[in-house]
Parts: structure tokens; sequence; C-alpha cells
């Protein structure tokens, strides 16, 4: 397994991907992925269900074991040293009856005291400004249980920016969210990546989502079909390979009989076909 963080980069990349595989349980989960992300952009991972976007994240947090190599670049605006890594999971499992506030939650991440001693200033400032930037300040007092859906992604978002992350993985982070909470937190990454200091890798099914948001693309289905600007690697004839439909232009396609449609873009008339119990599972 290699990691490695703060390798030189000449290209414009915040991380490289060289030929990397992964067998869990004797099974090959990705071979061979090669593929690279633009730094200062929100890049999407597309694939269908079981194809290892999940497990390709989990590899590049150094969670799961592999060959070949992965190199996070300091280069560019980040200059040298080692780069900081956000993640924010599809789901945040805890108890929703818990007497945490929001606030209480960022602050966990400034100060070594435990809560009930108190909040310490320079934390409790750090926490709203985060909570600023995600456009959820209101949200201070709320009990993190009472939160929504999409609520609670632009908390976590918030939790992953206090460290200012140089690199911040997204798996799937608007998954069961309504489509205005999606469209509102794609429009606050956008935001994020907007001065080129932070770079995005976001996990989506929606293909439609993609095309309008994205800046780069990987397609991945155990390998790496295409990668690219999203209008030139996300091709009618690429669509085929990796969700086995016909598509005339990204959101409008056709599925041949017999075929399931779980690939999250515009069907018939424009209607969003989402699968959005489309945890990978691990893989």
């Amino acid at each position: 397994m290699v990691v490695s963080r703060g390798a030189a980069c000449t290209l414009g990349h915040a991380i490289e991907i060289d030929g990397v595989s992964v067998r869990l349980d004797g099974t090959s989960i990705l071979e061979n992925v090669t593929a690279s992300v633009p730094m200062g952009k929100l890049c999407a991972l597309v694939g269908p269900n079981g194809a290892g976007k999940t497990t390709l994240l989990m590899t590049m947090l150094g969670l799961v074991p592999h060959s070949g190599h992965i190199r996070f670049c300091a280069c560019g605006p980040h200059g040298g040293g080692v780069p900081r890594i956000g993640y924010v999971p599809q789901r945040l499992d805890f108890d929703r009856a818990a007497p945490i506030s929001v606030t209480d939650f960022l602050c966990l991440a400034g100060q070594r005291r435990p809560l009930f001693l108190g909040r310490r200033r320079a934390a409790e400032r750090q926490a709203r400004a985060a909570l600023n930037r995600v456009a959820i300040e209101h949200l201070g007092s709320r009990a993190l249980g009472q939160l929504s859906g999409g609520e609670l992604q632009r908390v976590l978002l918030a939790q992953v920016l206090l460290d200012e992350p140089q690199v911040i993985l997204l798996d799937e982070p608007v998954s069961g969210v309504d489509v205005a909470g999606e469209q509102l937190f794609l429009e606050l990454v956008r935001e994020i990546t907007a001065s080129g200091e932070h770079t995005v890798l976001m996990v989506s099914h929606d293909i439609s989502v993609v095309a309008e948001r994205a800046e780069h693309v990987i397609a991945l289905k155990g390998t790496v079909v295409c990668q690219g600007p999203p209008r030139e690697a996300l091709t009618p004839e690429n669509l085929l390979r990796l969700f086995g439909v016909h598509v005339h232009h990204i959101g409008v396609c056709e599925r041949p009989a017999g075929t399931n449609h779980d690939h999250g873009h515009r069907h018939d008339g424009g209607r969003r076909a989402r699968d959005d119990s489309s945890a990978e599972a691990g893989t």
C-alpha cells in the first residue's frame, strides 16, 4: 500500500492515482485504476452501484490495502508540505437523542476539555465562522438530532472546513437529500473551490448534476472508463459502457429492454431518476 503526501507534481494535479488495484476477500474491486484530479477543481467520481467508488475514496484515506500508487501533490497554490485532507461521509450514525447542539458538535474539534466544562471562546468563534461559510449560522443552537438530511450534511461540511483542508473527499453527500437541498449543497461546494485553494472529489450518481456542476469527471466501473471535462468524457458511447443505457446527450437516455436504471440522470421529459438507497456498502 503506497499513499504518499506532498509528492512533487508538475502537471497541476491535486491527486494522482497510478495503477491502483484492490482485492477484498478474494474479489477484485478495483483493477489498474489510473486517473488524476485537477488542483482547485470540483471533480466528480461517477459509476454504477458496485463500481468501487467508495472503495477508491477509502483507499485514498489509507483505509484499504491496495497495490499501485496514490500521490497527494503539494504544488500550485498550496506550496510545499503535507496537504490537509477532509472527508464527508454519505451519512453520520449517531444517537439523535443526544443533547448536543450544532455548535457544541463543531467545538469538539477545537478544544480538549469536555463540553460540560464549557466551550473555548476560540473554538466557538471558529464554529460560528464555519457555519457562516455554509450558510447555516442560524442552526448553531439547534440540536444535532433535529436536523434534516441536507442540514446535517452542511454541518459535516462545516466541520471539515474548520481545518481548512486542501483536498476534500465527499462520499455521495446529497444522497437522500431533496432537490432544493442538493442544489444548495452543490452551490456551496462550487463556492469553496472557486478560489482554487480547495480541491473536491465528490462521488455522485446523478449524471445531470455532474454535467452542470463538476469541472472534471472520472467514470469508474472497476477500472476507469473515461475521464476529463464532463461534456467531453460523458459521451453516449462511454455512458453505454458505464451504465448500459443508450444516451443521446446528457440528461436524455433510452434503456434497452430489461435493464435497470440506477445511475441518476434524467428520463422521460426531465423527471430525475435517482436511487436514494444506492449506498455501495464498501464497494
